[in-house]
């Protein structure tokens, strides 16, 4: 990916096509791939099982966290989709594409958004989620996207209304903005982001009581909050306290490769990664413990530590996530839309260099590092970051289309930071051509999402698969 990169000289001679151009161009692919053709899913006579496709995943994991994420995965159909991205990407990359690429988030659903501080401490709303980042079609993303509002949507008790316009909130807001952002440098796309003002303007009124209760939390959710919930004075020493299986201390677990001495080799590996100021900083602190921490749904079982550590003093603490990077669902399916592979030289350094490109404001502590041949990414455990619980109870389904709108908008913002807006937005057009379609093919999505979900609870039942009791 970094290859790719280095080669868009600055130096290029080749003049850019006009924005009219670019947009005449997006418009001429229709010739090749109707938008109405987006609504088509049916899946194919010798469709890979589902199941085979989670255990297979199950292989390179931690094999006693393996029961915790088929138990997260089967406490609802949207629960199942959040942690299957490797299923739905087999079901959607044989389709026809337009060709257009993106620096995909590659697990485009609904709860991977939310907010977080930027550099400068404002909150801004963005996608929060890039393991399985790639270049790859834009199609891939909108489409779990729009899957993913309808599961939601049936998930809190939203009818078939509620849910048609939930997708059409999405696809509506994407084709608009990217429209928005067809006309702007690619400077001004660089530094764009959704600030909080942005997020309440574009909210109806009775929705502000609701997002500004979301964005002050999110301002509460500091390395001394982590510190107060996660630690606590043992022999004079402040450690992480353990809430197994979900929370473990390094030095508890038997056969673990991880502890307090070769964390701190990673983070020394990783220190690398980062510019040479954020690599002073970071520098100052020393590591005081170690836990593995369960955490998502998708990615439970990979390797995941929580590192605790300490400045000048106990009221200046840093909490470290290290995430165990692997290769993008997308990157078999790559040679679907061009002859080459990307390099993968390290997973970590593709999901930074990917989140770098479309997120906009990432952590400053944004780095990769490598430990015994396993790959990491590294990020702050909590720095303002916050988001909406899509569960009942804690969410209102009648403002599910308000909330899809925002994410429409985020998707946009990150494709045209990554793409060809002007040509994304040519392809769509003004019309609901596009929506009319995706609300077809989200529907016919949620339909294949509820029986695979289904046939993991039979696998549950069967004892093909062992499914946690507490989680």
């Amino acid at each position: 990916m970094n290859n790719q990169l280095n080669d868009r000289s600055l130096n290029r001679q080749t003049k850019p096509l006009a924005i009219v151009d670019r947009i005449a161009a997006g418009k001429a692919l229709r010739q090749t791939v109707k938008r109405s053709d987006h609504a088509a899913y049916q899946p194919p006579p010798n469709r890979e099982d589902p199941i085979a496709i989670l255990e297979a995943q199950a292989e390179t994991r931690v094999a006693e966290l393996v029961p915790i994420r088929y138990a997260r995965m089967l406490t609802s159909p949207f629960a199942f989709l959040r942690g299957s991205a490797a299923v739905m990407i087999q079901d959607i990359a044989p389709a026809s594409t337009t060709g257009l690429t993106v620096q995909a988030c590659g697990d485009m659903h609904v709860s991977n958004f939310g907010v977080f501080a930027s550099a400068e401490r404002s909150l801004v709303f963005a996608i929060n989620d890039f393991d399985e980042t790639y270049v790859g079609a834009w199609e891939w993303d909108l489409k779990r996207l729009v899957a993913s509002a309808v599961v939601a949507g049936r998930f809190l008790g939203g009818d078939r209304v509620v849910c048609e316009a939930a997708v059409r909130a999405v696809v509506q807001s994407y084709r608009q903005h990217l429209h928005e952002y067809a006309g702007m440098g690619y400077l001004d796309l660089w530094y764009a982001n959704i600030t909080e003002a942005d997020l309440l303007q574009a909210l109806p009124t009775e929705a502000h009581k609701k997002a500004t209760q979301i964005l002050t939390k999110a301002r509460q959710r500091t390395h001394l909050q982590v510190l107060e919930k996660m630690t606590d004075l043992i022999d004079n020493q402040q450690h992480i306290v353990e809430a197994s299986p979900l929370v473990v201390r390094a030095e508890t677990i038997r056969g673990e490769e991880a502890s307090v001495e070769t964390i701190r080799q990673l983070i020394q590996n990783y220190l690398a990664s980062l510019s040479s100021d954020r690599r002073f900083l970071a520098s100052r602190y020393r590591i005081l413990d170690v836990a593995r921490k369960v955490v998502g749904v998708g990615s439970v079982g990979t390797r995941c530590w929580v590192a605790y550590l300490q400045g000048t003093d106990a009221s200046d603490p840093l909490f470290l996530q290290i995430k165990e990077a692997q290769p993008s669902v997308l990157a078999p399916y790559t040679e679907i839309l061009c002859s080459y592979r990307l390099p993968d030289d390290h997973q970590g350094h593709r999901i930074v260099t990917g989140q770098r490109l479309i997120q906009g404001a990432p952590d400053i502590f944004l780095g990769w590092g490598e430990l015994d041949g396993i790959h990491y990414y590294i990020r702050q455990l909590r720095d303002m970051k916050g988001g909406v619980k899509l569960e009942p109870g804690k969410f209102q389904v009648a403002r599910l289309p308000d909330y899809c709108h925002i994410c429409g908008w985020a998707l946009a913002l990150a494709h045209a930071k990554s793409g060809d807006a002007a040509m994304l937005a040519g392809y769509m057009g003004e019309n609901a051509a596009l929506d009319d379609a995706l609300v077809k093919f989200a529907f016919a999505y949620a339909e294949q999402t509820e029986q695979d979900y289904d046939r993991l609870a039979d696998a549950a039942k069967q004892g093909r698969i062992q499914v946690a009791i507490e989680f």
